[in-house]
């Protein structure tokens, strides 16, 4: 199939894209390369992407009369919206960015896909939607009416927009919740990066709640095979939605150990109280997922933690050691 993948240059739209194009489908990869995090890791990532020979288009989803040109032209049969303002904590500090990269670009997908054909369109929402929800495991069937940040604000709008648009329109929309993803060519803003940068430079290492932190991490691979089902799999709702966890709650201290292991050093560690909004634990119930898209992740942290830090060591290019 042609499969437009959105946030190519990203870290879930890199394997994605990747894994893709390996199965034989023809992909094109849309992405505004910012500057959030490493802009040389990005473009690290679409190098061997195109060295490939899988296509990739700089460009901005605000602009729509240039993604509907793109539509036009390449008309896909399978839309994956990766593309996003990620971090809660950065969405603190940058709300603005928020509104436009998550907002206002998914109205524009949402609105190309009605107006050329209706692909399947497969969107990544987030675990930050479930918020202020206490009961764990977190399923799909609770309410997630009490974000706690604007990153979680915007993912859960992505998911009404999305309803929206299936009920007016009977365009199939697959909403995607990620948990805590984690792998080779991963994210600096995110803890395993932090945490494996700092302990191999004997620097301090932050621990936020005190250590007092759940989340299930979940391997990219793992990841890649939900999204697959997510585009692929017969017998879908015209509306759905779906965690991708590992349906492990990991405490943060367990991680930290088994990163510190991987390397062979104990780091110094500086206890830090919670911050504005994040969240104590993450646990995704994949009941629906499992049923659905024949989704069964198998990689647990002692199996991931050490493929992530081979692939650190093996690119100090992107940390300076």
């Amino acid at each position: 199939m042609k499969v437009l993948v959105t946030g190519s240059a990203g870290f879930i739209g890199f394997h994605a894209t990747k894994a893709l194009f390996e199965d034989g489908h023809e992909v094109l990869g849309l992405d505004n390369m910012n500057n959030y995090y490493l802009p040389q890791l990005k473009a690290a990532r679409v190098a061997e992407l195109e060295s490939q020979g899988i296509a990739f288009k700089k460009m901005d989803l605000c602009n729509l009369e240039e993604l509907d040109a793109i539509f036009r032209s390449f008309k896909p049969d399978r839309v994956l919206h990766l593309a996003a303002q990620a971090g809660v904590r950065y969405s603190l500090e940058n709300p603005h960015a928020y509104i436009q990269s998550n907002i206002v670009a998914t109205m524009n997908i949402l609105e190309c896909c009605r107006h050329h054909g209706k692909p399947r369109l497969a969107y990544a929402s987030s675990s930050s939607v479930y918020g202020g929800v206490k009961e764990l495991p977190f399923s799909e069937s609770q309410r997630v009416d009490t974000p706690i940040s604007l990153y979680a604000a915007t993912k859960k709008s992505n998911e009404l927009m999305a309803h929206t648009y299936t009920h007016l329109y009977e365009m199939q929309t697959i909403g995607l919740r990620f948990f805590t993803v984690y792998g080779p060519w991963g994210r600096p803003d995110m803890a395993m990066w932090l945490f494996t940068d700092a302990i191999m430079k004997g620097e301090p290492i932050k621990v936020f709640n005190h250590g007092d932190m759940f989340r299930d991490f979940t391997f990219i691979t793992d990841i890649v095979a939900g999204i697959k089902g997510s585009l692929f799999a017969e017998n879908l709702d015209q509306y759905e939605v779906f965690n991708l966890g590992n349906h492990r709650c990991e405490r943060l201290m367990t991680l930290i150990e088994t990163i510190e292991k991987c390397l062979g050093k104990v780091s110094e560690k500086i206890m830090m109280p919670m911050q504005d909004g994040d969240v104590k634990a993450t646990y995704a119930s994949i009941d629906r997922a499992q049923a659905r898209l024949g989704f069964q992740p198998s990689t647990a942290i002692e199996d991931g933690v050490p493929q992530f830090i081979d692939w650190f060591k093996a690119h100090p290019q992107f940390h300076g050691k």
